[in-house]
Protein backbone atom coordinates (compact mmCIF):
# COMPACT_ATOMS: atom_id res chain seq x y z
CA UNK A 1 0.00 0.00 0.00
CA UNK A 2 1.30 3.15 -0.78
CA UNK A 3 0.10 6.88 0.49
CA UNK A 4 -0.71 10.09 -0.75
CA UNK A 5 -0.97 13.18 1.37
CA UNK A 6 -2.44 16.47 -0.89
CA UNK A 7 -1.89 19.83 0.94
CA UNK A 8 -4.43 21.82 -0.44
CA UNK A 9 -5.60 25.47 0.08
CA UNK A 10 -8.82 24.72 1.26
CA UNK A 11 -8.68 20.99 2.27
CA UNK A 12 -6.26 18.30 2.76
CA UNK A 13 -6.41 14.93 0.86
CA UNK A 14 -5.17 11.58 2.01
CA UNK A 15 -5.64 8.87 -0.53
CA UNK A 16 -4.58 5.18 0.49
CA UNK A 17 -3.43 3.45 -3.16
CA UNK A 18 -2.99 -0.33 -3.50
CA UNK A 19 -0.02 -1.98 -5.28
CA UNK A 20 -2.07 -3.33 -8.37
CA UNK A 21 -2.66 0.31 -8.99
CA UNK A 22 -6.51 0.95 -7.54
CA UNK A 23 -6.95 3.46 -5.28
CA UNK A 24 -8.50 2.12 -1.92
CA UNK A 25 -10.32 5.20 -0.49
CA UNK A 26 -9.72 8.45 0.68
CA UNK A 27 -10.22 11.04 3.28
CA UNK A 28 -10.61 15.03 3.53
CA UNK A 29 -10.00 17.35 6.21
CA UNK A 30 -11.12 21.44 5.56
CA UNK A 31 -9.07 24.29 5.88
CA UNK A 32 -9.51 27.96 6.78
CA UNK A 33 -7.60 30.81 5.18
CA UNK A 34 -6.99 33.90 7.66
CA UNK A 35 -7.04 37.13 6.07
CA UNK A 36 -6.13 39.57 8.40
CA UNK A 37 -5.49 42.63 6.09
CA UNK A 38 -6.75 43.56 2.42
CA UNK A 39 -5.31 41.49 -0.14
CA UNK A 40 -3.30 39.03 2.95
CA UNK A 41 -3.87 35.14 2.84
CA UNK A 42 -2.08 33.04 5.51
CA UNK A 43 -2.56 29.78 7.29
CA UNK A 44 -0.95 28.39 10.21
CA UNK A 45 1.48 25.15 9.99
CA UNK A 46 -0.03 23.70 13.13
CA UNK A 47 -3.53 23.39 11.45
CA UNK A 48 -1.92 21.62 8.50
CA UNK A 49 -1.09 19.11 10.43
CA UNK A 50 -4.08 18.87 12.47
CA UNK A 51 -5.83 17.84 9.46
CA UNK A 52 -3.12 15.33 8.43
CA UNK A 53 -3.35 13.65 11.76
CA UNK A 54 -7.26 13.54 11.40
CA UNK A 55 -7.15 12.89 7.47
CA UNK A 56 -4.91 9.78 8.37
CA UNK A 57 -7.04 8.69 11.62
CA UNK A 58 -10.08 8.29 9.09
CA UNK A 59 -8.41 6.37 6.52
CA UNK A 60 -7.13 3.98 9.55
CA UNK A 61 -10.83 3.62 11.12
CA UNK A 62 -12.37 2.94 7.16
CA UNK A 63 -9.54 0.62 6.15
CA UNK A 64 -7.35 -0.84 9.08
CA UNK A 65 -5.77 -3.77 7.16
CA UNK A 66 -4.75 -1.45 3.98
CA UNK A 67 -3.72 1.45 6.32
CA UNK A 68 -1.21 -0.95 8.71
CA UNK A 69 0.37 -2.09 5.05
CA UNK A 70 1.40 1.06 3.94
CA UNK A 71 5.28 1.15 2.46
CA UNK A 72 5.53 4.33 1.10
CA UNK A 73 3.90 8.04 1.79
CA UNK A 74 3.78 10.69 -1.50
CA UNK A 75 3.96 14.61 -0.55
CA UNK A 76 2.40 17.36 -2.25
CA UNK A 77 1.04 20.42 -1.72
CA UNK A 78 0.51 24.26 -2.38
CA UNK A 79 3.27 26.10 -4.16
CA UNK A 80 4.67 29.08 -3.32
CA UNK A 81 3.89 29.41 0.41
CA UNK A 82 6.54 30.80 3.09
CA UNK A 83 6.77 28.92 5.96
CA UNK A 84 9.49 30.38 7.95
CA UNK A 85 11.33 28.77 11.06
CA UNK A 86 12.99 29.50 13.74
CA UNK A 87 16.63 27.59 15.16
CA UNK A 88 14.44 25.06 16.49
CA UNK A 89 12.59 24.11 14.06
CA UNK A 90 9.16 26.35 15.27
CA UNK A 91 7.16 28.66 12.48
CA UNK A 92 8.04 32.38 13.30
CA UNK A 93 4.50 33.45 11.97
CA UNK A 94 1.60 31.90 9.89
CA UNK A 95 2.50 31.06 6.49
CA UNK A 96 2.11 33.72 3.27
CA UNK A 97 0.26 31.63 0.68
CA UNK A 98 0.09 31.68 -2.95
CA UNK A 99 -2.36 34.08 -3.45
CA UNK A 100 -1.42 36.32 -1.09
CA UNK A 101 -0.72 40.12 -2.99
CA UNK A 102 0.98 42.45 0.14
CA UNK A 103 4.57 42.33 -1.48
CA UNK A 104 4.24 44.48 -5.01
CA UNK A 105 6.61 46.60 -4.62
CA UNK A 106 9.23 43.71 -3.56
CA UNK A 107 8.68 42.16 -6.69
CA UNK A 108 9.99 45.20 -8.66
CA UNK A 109 12.89 45.68 -6.15
CA UNK A 110 13.39 41.86 -6.80
CA UNK A 111 13.68 42.57 -10.59
CA UNK A 112 16.31 44.93 -10.14
CA UNK A 113 18.79 43.15 -7.54
CA UNK A 114 18.78 39.99 -9.83
CA UNK A 115 18.24 41.52 -13.39
CA UNK A 116 19.06 37.36 -14.54
CA UNK A 117 16.15 36.64 -12.44
CA UNK A 118 13.97 35.43 -16.07
CA UNK A 119 16.80 33.52 -17.24
CA UNK A 120 17.61 31.72 -14.26
CA UNK A 121 14.02 31.31 -12.38
CA UNK A 122 11.77 31.23 -15.27
CA UNK A 123 9.50 33.07 -13.70
CA UNK A 124 8.67 36.44 -13.37
CA UNK A 125 8.39 38.16 -9.91
CA UNK A 126 5.08 37.79 -8.82
CA UNK A 127 4.05 39.10 -5.12
CA UNK A 128 2.13 34.76 -4.79
CA UNK A 129 5.63 33.16 -5.34
CA UNK A 130 8.28 33.26 -2.06
CA UNK A 131 11.21 35.08 -3.11
CA UNK A 132 9.15 38.75 -2.81
CA UNK A 133 7.33 37.89 0.65
CA UNK A 134 10.79 37.02 2.18
CA UNK A 135 11.42 40.37 1.26
CA UNK A 136 8.58 41.79 2.39
CA UNK A 137 9.48 39.85 5.66
CA UNK A 138 12.61 41.27 5.94
CA UNK A 139 11.16 45.08 5.33
CA UNK A 140 7.83 44.82 7.14
CA UNK A 141 9.33 42.23 10.17
CA UNK A 142 12.48 42.51 10.77
CA UNK A 143 12.65 40.60 13.94
CA UNK A 144 11.40 37.50 12.26
CA UNK A 145 13.99 37.60 9.48
CA UNK A 146 16.89 38.11 11.87
CA UNK A 147 15.34 34.52 13.80
CA UNK A 148 14.86 33.24 10.29
CA UNK A 149 16.74 29.91 9.83
CA UNK A 150 15.31 28.47 7.31
CA UNK A 151 12.39 28.85 4.87
CA UNK A 152 10.11 25.44 3.54
CA UNK A 153 7.46 25.13 1.30
CA UNK A 154 4.05 24.00 2.91
CA UNK A 155 4.52 20.29 2.14
CA UNK A 156 7.57 20.26 3.34
CA UNK A 157 6.53 21.31 6.94
CA UNK A 158 4.62 17.83 6.65
CA UNK A 159 7.75 15.91 6.00
CA UNK A 160 9.41 17.85 9.18
CA UNK A 161 6.79 16.91 11.42
CA UNK A 162 6.39 13.33 9.75
CA UNK A 163 10.43 12.68 9.79
CA UNK A 164 12.05 15.70 11.40
CA UNK A 165 13.83 16.28 8.07
CA UNK A 166 13.81 19.60 6.13
CA UNK A 167 14.19 18.68 2.48
CA UNK A 168 12.17 19.94 -0.63
CA UNK A 169 12.02 18.47 -4.50
CA UNK A 170 12.95 20.56 -7.56
CA UNK A 171 8.95 21.09 -8.69
CA UNK A 172 8.27 22.95 -5.61
CA UNK A 173 11.41 24.45 -5.39
CA UNK A 174 11.03 25.71 -8.81
CA UNK A 175 8.04 28.33 -8.15
CA UNK A 176 10.17 30.26 -5.26
CA UNK A 177 12.21 32.27 -7.99
CA UNK A 178 15.29 30.87 -5.81
CA UNK A 179 15.72 27.94 -7.92
CA UNK A 180 17.87 27.73 -11.59
CA UNK A 181 15.37 25.68 -12.90
CA UNK A 182 17.20 24.49 -15.96
CA UNK A 183 19.99 23.32 -13.49
CA UNK A 184 17.02 21.88 -10.98
CA UNK A 185 19.36 23.33 -7.93
CA UNK A 186 19.28 26.27 -5.89
CA UNK A 187 21.26 29.84 -7.27
CA UNK A 188 23.17 31.64 -4.84
CA UNK A 189 22.45 34.72 -6.94
CA UNK A 190 18.91 34.89 -6.45
CA UNK A 191 19.79 34.08 -3.04
CA UNK A 192 21.94 36.40 -2.46
CA UNK A 193 19.45 39.27 -4.09
CA UNK A 194 17.12 38.24 -1.26
CA UNK A 195 19.80 38.37 1.53
CA UNK A 196 19.42 35.09 1.87
CA UNK A 197 22.19 32.10 1.64
CA UNK A 198 21.62 28.17 1.09
CA UNK A 199 22.05 27.30 4.60
CA UNK A 200 17.87 28.91 4.88
CA UNK A 201 16.66 26.68 2.29
CA UNK A 202 16.40 22.94 2.54
CA UNK A 203 18.62 20.31 0.48
CA UNK A 204 16.96 19.54 -2.76
CA UNK A 205 16.07 15.46 -3.88
CA UNK A 206 13.76 14.39 -7.27
CA UNK A 207 10.82 14.41 -5.96
CA UNK A 208 10.22 10.39 -7.41
CA UNK A 209 13.39 9.66 -4.52
CA UNK A 210 13.39 8.72 -0.62
CA UNK A 211 13.51 11.58 1.58
CA UNK A 212 14.06 10.00 5.10
CA UNK A 213 11.95 7.72 7.16
CA UNK A 214 9.04 8.17 9.58
CA UNK A 215 9.92 8.58 12.52
CA UNK A 216 9.00 5.74 14.97
CA UNK A 217 7.26 7.93 17.45
CA UNK A 218 4.85 9.71 14.31
CA UNK A 219 4.19 5.91 13.14
CA UNK A 220 2.80 4.64 16.58
CA UNK A 221 0.62 7.79 16.74
CA UNK A 222 -0.63 7.27 13.50
CA UNK A 223 -0.60 3.30 13.46
CA UNK A 224 1.56 3.26 10.67
CA UNK A 225 4.09 0.54 10.25
CA UNK A 226 8.34 1.20 11.16
CA UNK A 227 10.54 2.68 8.73
CA UNK A 228 7.62 3.98 6.30
CA UNK A 229 9.66 5.58 3.18
CA UNK A 230 8.50 9.49 2.65
CA UNK A 231 9.26 10.76 -0.82
CA UNK A 232 10.55 13.89 -1.76
CA UNK A 233 7.25 14.55 -3.20
CA UNK A 234 6.45 17.89 -5.10
CA UNK A 235 4.34 20.81 -5.57
CA UNK A 236 0.55 20.34 -6.72
CA UNK A 237 1.00 21.43 -10.22
CA UNK A 238 3.53 18.20 -11.14
CA UNK A 239 1.75 15.68 -8.96
CA UNK A 240 -1.07 16.61 -10.76
CA UNK A 241 0.30 15.70 -14.05
CA UNK A 242 1.22 12.36 -12.57
CA UNK A 243 -1.96 11.52 -10.98
CA UNK A 244 -3.11 11.52 -14.94
CA UNK A 245 -0.30 10.20 -16.37
CA UNK A 246 1.33 13.51 -17.44
CA UNK A 247 5.07 12.27 -18.05
CA UNK A 248 5.65 12.83 -21.67
CA UNK A 249 6.13 16.09 -23.80
CA UNK A 250 2.54 17.48 -24.80
CA UNK A 251 0.57 16.09 -21.87
CA UNK A 252 -1.09 18.72 -20.28
CA UNK A 253 -4.15 18.86 -17.90
CA UNK A 254 -6.65 21.70 -16.54
CA UNK A 255 -7.21 21.94 -13.03
CA UNK A 256 -10.31 23.51 -11.70
CA UNK A 257 -9.56 24.36 -7.85
CA UNK A 258 -9.59 27.49 -5.81
CA UNK A 259 -7.03 28.50 -8.44
CA UNK A 260 -6.89 27.63 -12.67
CA UNK A 261 -3.72 25.79 -13.58
CA UNK A 262 -3.22 24.55 -17.08
CA UNK A 263 -0.04 22.69 -17.52
CA UNK A 264 1.96 20.99 -20.34
CA UNK A 265 4.77 18.64 -20.05
CA UNK A 266 7.85 19.58 -22.03
CA UNK A 267 11.48 17.62 -22.01
CA UNK A 268 13.43 20.86 -22.20
CA UNK A 269 13.23 24.29 -19.45
CA UNK A 270 11.81 27.00 -21.97
CA UNK A 271 11.39 30.30 -19.63
CA UNK A 272 8.84 32.89 -20.96
CA UNK A 273 8.37 35.08 -18.18
CA UNK A 274 6.96 37.39 -20.68
CA UNK A 275 4.07 35.84 -21.44
CA UNK A 276 3.63 35.63 -17.43
CA UNK A 277 3.88 31.44 -18.07
CA UNK A 278 6.03 29.64 -15.63
CA UNK A 279 8.34 27.28 -16.53
CA UNK A 280 8.76 24.55 -13.38
CA UNK A 281 10.16 21.30 -12.93
CA UNK A 282 8.34 18.38 -13.24
CA UNK A 283 8.82 16.10 -9.82
CA UNK A 284 10.67 13.52 -12.35
CA UNK A 285 13.80 14.06 -13.45
CA UNK A 286 14.29 15.49 -17.12
CA UNK A 287 11.53 16.75 -17.50
CA UNK A 288 9.88 20.56 -16.98
CA UNK A 289 6.23 21.81 -17.33
CA UNK A 290 4.93 25.19 -18.60
CA UNK A 291 2.19 26.61 -16.68
CA UNK A 292 -0.36 29.45 -17.18
CA UNK A 293 -1.99 29.98 -13.41
CA UNK A 294 -5.99 32.36 -12.98
CA UNK A 295 -5.76 32.66 -9.11
CA UNK A 296 -9.33 32.53 -9.12
CA UNK A 297 -11.47 29.51 -10.72
CA UNK A 298 -14.11 27.30 -8.93
CA UNK A 299 -13.16 29.90 -5.92
CA UNK A 300 -15.09 32.15 -8.33
CA UNK A 301 -18.23 29.89 -7.78
CA UNK A 302 -17.87 29.38 -4.20
CA UNK A 303 -17.90 33.37 -4.03
CA UNK A 304 -21.01 33.58 -6.04
CA UNK A 305 -22.38 30.74 -3.26
CA UNK A 306 -21.89 32.41 -0.41
CA UNK A 307 -23.00 35.56 -1.92
CA UNK A 308 -26.70 34.30 -2.84
CA UNK A 309 -26.88 31.91 -0.21
CA UNK A 310 -27.31 29.13 -3.11
CA UNK A 311 -25.61 25.31 -2.92
CA UNK A 312 -22.93 24.95 -4.84
CA UNK A 313 -24.70 21.91 -6.38
CA UNK A 314 -27.55 23.23 -7.04
CA UNK A 315 -26.70 26.52 -8.40
CA UNK A 316 -24.34 24.38 -11.05
CA UNK A 317 -27.48 22.81 -11.76
CA UNK A 318 -29.40 26.02 -12.03
CA UNK A 319 -26.79 26.54 -14.64
CA UNK A 320 -27.87 24.18 -17.00
CA UNK A 321 -31.32 25.73 -17.40
CA UNK A 322 -30.14 28.86 -18.77
CA UNK A 323 -30.93 29.33 -22.52
CA UNK A 324 -28.75 29.89 -25.41
CA UNK A 325 -30.33 33.76 -25.63
CA UNK A 326 -29.80 34.39 -22.31
CA UNK A 327 -26.33 32.80 -22.50
CA UNK A 328 -25.24 35.07 -25.49
CA UNK A 329 -26.57 38.02 -23.40
CA UNK A 330 -25.40 37.41 -20.03
CA UNK A 331 -22.98 40.10 -17.58
CA UNK A 332 -19.25 39.34 -18.28
CA UNK A 333 -17.52 38.54 -15.30
CA UNK A 334 -13.85 39.26 -14.57
CA UNK A 335 -12.70 36.55 -12.22
CA UNK A 336 -10.05 38.50 -11.11
CA UNK A 337 -10.73 37.92 -6.80
CA UNK A 338 -7.34 38.13 -6.03
CA UNK A 339 -5.11 39.89 -8.83
CA UNK A 340 -4.22 37.76 -11.48
CA UNK A 341 -1.16 35.84 -13.11
CA UNK A 342 -1.35 34.74 -16.42
CA UNK A 343 -0.99 36.61 -19.08
CA UNK A 344 -1.31 39.61 -17.16
CA UNK A 345 0.42 39.60 -14.35
CA UNK A 346 -1.65 42.02 -12.20
CA UNK A 347 -1.83 42.08 -8.90
CA UNK A 348 -4.11 44.58 -8.72
CA UNK A 349 -7.16 43.22 -11.00
CA UNK A 350 -10.15 43.27 -9.24
CA UNK A 351 -13.56 40.84 -9.51
CA UNK A 352 -16.13 42.65 -12.10
CA UNK A 353 -19.86 42.12 -13.55
CA UNK A 354 -20.63 44.56 -16.37
CA UNK A 355 -23.74 44.32 -17.54
CA UNK A 356 -26.13 43.60 -15.26
CA UNK A 357 -30.15 44.41 -16.08
CA UNK A 358 -33.33 44.53 -13.90
CA UNK A 359 -33.97 40.25 -15.75
CA UNK A 360 -30.84 38.84 -14.08
CA UNK A 361 -30.71 36.43 -12.34
CA UNK A 362 -29.14 33.82 -10.28
CA UNK A 363 -28.84 31.57 -12.87
CA UNK A 364 -27.60 33.83 -15.44
CA UNK A 365 -24.98 35.56 -13.01
CA UNK A 366 -24.08 31.69 -12.42
CA UNK A 367 -23.31 31.45 -16.09
CA UNK A 368 -21.37 34.73 -16.29
CA UNK A 369 -19.18 33.23 -13.92
CA UNK A 370 -18.46 29.91 -15.17
CA UNK A 371 -17.49 31.55 -18.41
CA UNK A 372 -15.45 34.57 -16.83
CA UNK A 373 -13.14 31.61 -15.82
CA UNK A 374 -13.33 30.02 -18.83
CA UNK A 375 -11.90 33.05 -20.44
CA UNK A 376 -9.21 33.72 -18.34
CA UNK A 377 -8.12 30.23 -19.04
CA UNK A 378 -8.37 30.58 -22.53
CA UNK A 379 -6.09 33.25 -22.69
CA UNK A 380 -3.49 31.30 -20.48
CA UNK A 381 -3.75 28.71 -23.49
CA UNK A 382 -3.12 31.57 -26.13
CA UNK A 383 -0.02 32.79 -24.04
CA UNK A 384 1.41 29.19 -23.99
CA UNK A 385 0.62 28.78 -27.40
CA UNK A 386 2.19 31.98 -28.64
CA UNK A 387 5.41 30.74 -27.26
CA UNK A 388 5.14 27.39 -29.57
CA UNK A 389 3.93 24.57 -26.68
CA UNK A 390 1.19 22.19 -28.40
CA UNK A 391 -0.75 20.22 -26.12
CA UNK A 392 -1.40 16.73 -27.53
CA UNK A 393 -3.63 15.99 -24.48
CA UNK A 394 -6.01 17.37 -22.17
CA UNK A 395 -7.72 15.99 -18.77
CA UNK A 396 -9.60 18.32 -17.00
CA UNK A 397 -9.49 17.31 -12.76
CA UNK A 398 -10.26 19.31 -10.12
CA UNK A 399 -13.54 20.21 -7.83
CA UNK A 400 -15.07 22.47 -11.01
CA UNK A 401 -14.36 19.03 -13.33
CA UNK A 402 -17.53 17.51 -11.81
CA UNK A 403 -19.32 19.84 -14.11
CA UNK A 404 -20.26 18.79 -16.94
CA UNK A 405 -21.73 22.07 -18.43
CA UNK A 406 -18.73 23.55 -17.64
CA UNK A 407 -16.20 21.00 -19.23
CA UNK A 408 -18.25 21.75 -22.56
CA UNK A 409 -18.00 25.23 -22.30
CA UNK A 410 -14.40 25.15 -21.34
CA UNK A 411 -14.32 22.82 -24.64
CA UNK A 412 -16.30 25.09 -26.88
CA UNK A 413 -14.19 28.44 -25.94
CA UNK A 414 -10.60 26.74 -26.17
CA UNK A 415 -11.39 24.66 -29.27
CA UNK A 416 -10.25 21.72 -28.01
CA UNK A 417 -11.20 18.46 -26.62
CA UNK A 418 -11.51 17.61 -22.95
CA UNK A 419 -11.42 14.28 -21.18
CA UNK A 420 -12.20 14.16 -17.51
CA UNK A 421 -10.89 10.79 -15.74
CA UNK A 422 -13.52 9.05 -13.07
CA UNK A 423 -12.13 10.36 -10.49
CA UNK A 424 -11.00 13.94 -10.91
CA UNK A 425 -10.79 15.81 -7.57
CA UNK A 426 -7.91 13.53 -5.41
CA UNK A 427 -5.54 13.66 -8.98
CA UNK A 428 -2.70 15.24 -6.82
CA UNK A 429 -2.89 13.13 -3.86
CA UNK A 430 -2.78 10.26 -6.43
CA UNK A 431 0.16 11.81 -7.53
CA UNK A 432 1.56 11.87 -4.23
CA UNK A 433 0.68 8.33 -3.54
CA UNK A 434 2.55 7.38 -7.19
CA UNK A 435 6.00 9.47 -6.05
CA UNK A 436 5.77 6.81 -2.63
CA UNK A 437 5.71 4.21 -4.85
CA UNK A 438 8.44 5.08 -7.13
CA UNK A 439 10.35 5.86 -4.28
CA UNK A 440 9.74 2.64 -2.40
CA UNK A 441 10.95 1.26 -5.73
CA UNK A 442 8.16 0.73 -8.16
CA UNK A 443 8.42 0.37 -11.94
CA UNK A 444 7.56 3.83 -13.63
CA UNK A 445 5.94 1.79 -16.86
CA UNK A 446 3.63 0.51 -14.30
CA UNK A 447 3.48 3.31 -11.52
CA UNK A 448 3.18 6.23 -14.01
CA UNK A 449 -0.32 5.12 -15.70
CA UNK A 450 -3.02 7.51 -17.77
CA UNK A 451 -5.98 6.61 -15.88
CA UNK A 452 -9.28 5.53 -17.67
CA UNK A 453 -11.74 8.44 -19.71
CA UNK A 454 -14.59 8.62 -18.42
CA UNK A 455 -16.08 11.56 -20.41
CA UNK A 456 -15.21 13.40 -23.22
CA UNK A 457 -16.18 16.95 -24.53
CA UNK A 458 -15.73 18.24 -28.07
CA UNK A 459 -15.77 21.71 -29.85
CA UNK A 460 -19.05 23.15 -30.91
CA UNK A 461 -18.03 25.20 -33.61
CA UNK A 462 -21.29 27.22 -33.61
CA UNK A 463 -21.26 27.20 -29.54
CA UNK A 464 -17.18 28.35 -30.01
CA UNK A 465 -18.44 31.11 -32.64
CA UNK A 466 -20.24 33.01 -30.58
CA UNK A 467 -17.93 32.57 -27.06
CA UNK A 468 -15.31 33.87 -29.18
CA UNK A 469 -17.09 37.07 -29.74
CA UNK A 470 -17.84 37.53 -25.97
CA UNK A 471 -14.42 36.97 -25.08
CA UNK A 472 -12.76 39.72 -27.21
CA UNK A 473 -15.30 42.30 -25.36
CA UNK A 474 -14.13 40.55 -22.19
CA UNK A 475 -10.52 41.38 -23.13
CA UNK A 476 -11.53 44.72 -24.59
CA UNK A 477 -13.13 45.42 -20.88
CA UNK A 478 -10.05 44.41 -19.00
CA UNK A 479 -7.94 46.76 -20.73
CA UNK A 480 -10.23 49.62 -20.47
CA UNK A 481 -10.32 48.65 -16.50
CA UNK A 482 -6.92 48.05 -15.86
CA UNK A 483 -5.88 51.34 -14.87
CA UNK A 484 -8.64 52.22 -12.72
CA UNK A 485 -7.59 48.68 -10.79
CA UNK A 486 -4.94 50.15 -8.64
CA UNK A 487 -6.62 53.40 -7.74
Amino acid sequence: MFLGIDLGTTELKALLLAGDGHVVGTARYPLEISRPKARWSEQDPEDWWRATQTALATLRMRYPGDFGSVQAIGLSGQMHGAVLLDANDRPLRPAILWNDMRSVSECAELETRAPRLHEIAGNCAMPGLTAPKLLWVARHEPEHFRKLACVLLPKDYLRLRLTGRKLTDPSDASGTLWLDVGQRDWSDELLQACDMTRMQVPPIQEGSRAAGVMRRSIADELGLPVDVIVAAGGGDTATSALGVGAAESGDGFLSLGTSGVLSVVTEQFRPSAHLGIHALCHAIPNRWHRTSVVLSAASCMRWLCNLTSADEVCLLAEVESVSAKRRAAAPLFLPYLSGERTPHNDPYAQGVLFGLVDSTDRATLAYSVLEGVTFALSDGLDALREDGTRETSLSLIGGGARSAFWAQLIADAMGVPISRPPDAQGIAALGAARLGWLAAGGDFSVVVRKPSVSQEFSPDDKQRSILLGRLASFRALYRELRPLFPT
